[in-house]
């Protein structure tokens, strides 16, 4: 039996997240719920590559200056991607070469190397891995140690990648498909705007769901940055169907959010937030990662010049310039910002009125806690299955185009300004569309903060994850102890 000893020492806990900023963040943000939950119990370390390092202090710095005494950092080498220059290590500095970290992400025999040595290195009490890297419930059952899994996307994406995969496999000719049995209003879409992961197009180097669902009995559980007044029948769903043996909600994990710390200069964009009227600016910005065409971004920048309304636009494409004049004609009423913004204190300011988004996973659980309405501009990945449940469950946001959509670079249709102006119209005029969706917004961002509060549903989880993560430890030191 493990002494009492080794039972008192506090548990180190050693997290994994995949390349990219959009992962690193909510890993980070856990580390720390965890260890703040639990300062006397819980020791956490995020590991990641050299370049990301910056990425974990950023998040760590959002949640005050104690916070990075609190979660250690490790790092283990990037494998050598061909096509990838040295110290390009996240999607969102990869560009259009991003396929490149998203196969090597997968590929055991690239990354298993490094992680492995890492994990082994620094001999943690548990696990908890991202769900690219499914060979860590292998590594961690040889060392002995529980591993879980924590993924960003929520129950409503994760049940319905699993149900529309099963539909694409019996028929793959369709060109539309219905995910068979998913809960609430009928989920259909377009194979253009599904994952190859999920089609018959399914890239032999990429993400495969089903090497993670024949991994799952490995995991002692599914952790996710959600809340059940969000997802709840799509969490009973996926338990039911047994995609996870235990599954813990804890998010939004960005929230509390710290009081702000004196001396802290305020950005620039929030100063010109606080010139605008209230619920008047549409705030836009597609991510860190997925590309957009030049020709595009033209077009979305005289949209929102034709929309007469305000807005605030942080772009991520270093070499796009707007089109001739467009700066002198917008004026004051717009702002262009290029690379990071604070998208959280953003969206909580009175003066946004709704945000123009790629419905990337976080970006849609911050708008939903800041009770902000969303205008939908789906990308790559999972987001046209997250637009869905934006648009057709919780009803707090509507698409900026209805014409032709694709998931894939190569087959994507330009969307004209005169779309986008009449879609930011439509929603910001009074009496709009955007009313309707503002107060239902409003409502499930009481339900997150009450959700987070203390005896909430992902406070309470929160614990009963922590609990979950000592027990394990436990449970493996006896079985270690067991005579062979």
């Amino acid at each position: 039996m493990a002494s009492a000893a080794e039972r008192s020492k506090k548990l180190r806990v050693l997290l994994v997240p995949f390349f990219a900023t959009s992962h690193i963040g909510p890993f980070t943000d856990l580390a720390v719920r965890l260890v703040a939950a639990r300062p006397d119990a819980v020791d956490p370390t995020v590991a990641v590559t050299p370049a990301n390092v910056s990425v974990v202090r950023s998040a760590l710095n959002r949640h005050g200056s104690a916070a990075s005494s609190m979660v250690g950092v490790s790092t283990y080498p990037f494998p050598e991607v061909a096509g990838l220059p040295p110290g390009v290590e996240n999607l969102s500095t990869a560009g259009a070469e991003g396929w490149r970290i998203d196969n090597a992400a997968v590929n055991e025999a690239l990354t298993r190397p490094a992680q492995e040595a890492l994990i082994k290195d620094r001999s943690p009490d548990v696990l908890i891995t991202d769900v690219h890297f499914i060979w860590n419930a292998h590594v961690a059952e040889d060392l002995g140690i529980p591993c879980f899994r924590f993924s960003v996307i929520g129950f409503f994406s994760m049940l319905a990648m699993r149900l529309l995969a099963a539909t694409v496999a019996n028929d793959s000719d369709s060109e539309e498909v219905t995910a068979a049995g998913f809960p609430g209003p009928k989920l259909r879409i377009p194979m253009s705007e599904l994952p190859d992961f999920l089609t018959c197009q399914r890239n032999p180097d990429g993400f495969d769901l089903r090497k993670l669902d024949q991994s799952r009995k490995r995991f002692h559980g599914v952790i996710v940055n959600t809340f059940l007044g969000i997802e709840q029948p799509y969490y009973e769903k996926f338990i039911l169907a047994g995609y996870a043996n235990r599954a813990y909600c804890v998010g939004p994990l960005f929230l509390p959010q710290p009081p702000a710390e004196a001396n802290v200069g305020e950005p620039s964009c929030i100063s010109w937030l606080d010139s605008k009227p209230s619920r008047s600016v549409v705030y836009v910005c597609f991510g860190s990662f997925a590309t957009v065409s030049q020709e595009q971004l033209d077009e979305l920048a005289l949209g929102l010049e034709a929309s007469g309304k305000p807005f605030l636009w942080a772009v991520r494409a270093d070499g796009w310039l707007p089109p001739a004049g467009w700066e002198d004609r917008v004026g004051n009423r717009g702002m262009l910002v290029r690379g990071w913004v604070p998208q959280t204190a953003i969206l909580a300011h009175p003066a946004t009125a709704a945000f123009l988004t790629h419905c990337g996973s976080s970006s849609l659980l911050e708008a939903t806690a800041a009770g902000v309405p969303l205008l939908t501009w789906p990308l790559v990945f999972d987001q046209f299955i997250e637009e869905r449940l934006v648009t057709d469950v919780l009803r707090i946001g509507e698409r900026v185009w209805d014409g032709p959509r694709s998931l894939r670079y190569e087959e994507k249709t330009v969307v004209p300004a005169t779309a986008v102006a009449r879609a930011v119209v439509k929603f910001l005029e009074p009496g709009g569309t955007g009313n309707a969706a503002r107060l239902r917004a409003q409502e499930l961002a009481a339900k997150a903060h009450a959700a987070v509060a203390e005896g909430g549903s992902s406070y309470s989880d929160l614990r009963r994850l922590i609990d979950a993560l000592v027990e394990a430890r436990a449970a493996a030191g006896e079985a270690a102890e067991q005579p062979q």
